[in-house]
């Protein structure tokens, strides 16, 4: 009887898991280009503007997300603040 409680149980579980994996790539990506990015931004002088502090905002909870496995919103965050850092590097 347990037999058949626990394995439906465990494979529900680790579906769970592996449905977390999805964004997982296209964030780490996103992140790592956006603060590339942002390090070109502050080098060539534009640390000041307002798009960049909405920049730096914005990879700072894309990160979170990235810690606590929220990888859609990590990625949607994190391609979010690569428009602000252009937009920086534009003078906007």
């Amino acid at each position: 009887m347990k037999a058949l409680i626990c394995v439906p149980l465990m494979a529900l579980v680790l579906a769970g898991c592996a449905g977390k994996t999805a964004y997982r790539d296209t964030c780490a990506t996103q992140l790592d280009s956006a603060w590339h990015e942002l390090d070109l931004a502050k080098a060539e002088g534009f640390a000041g503007t307002i798009s960049y502090s909405k920049a730096l905002s914005l990879l700072t909870g894309a990160k979170t997300q990235q810690q606590f496995e929220a990888f859609e919103g990590c990625s949607k965050k994190a391609e979010k603040a690569r428009f602000y850092i252009r937009e920086s590097r534009a003078g906007r």
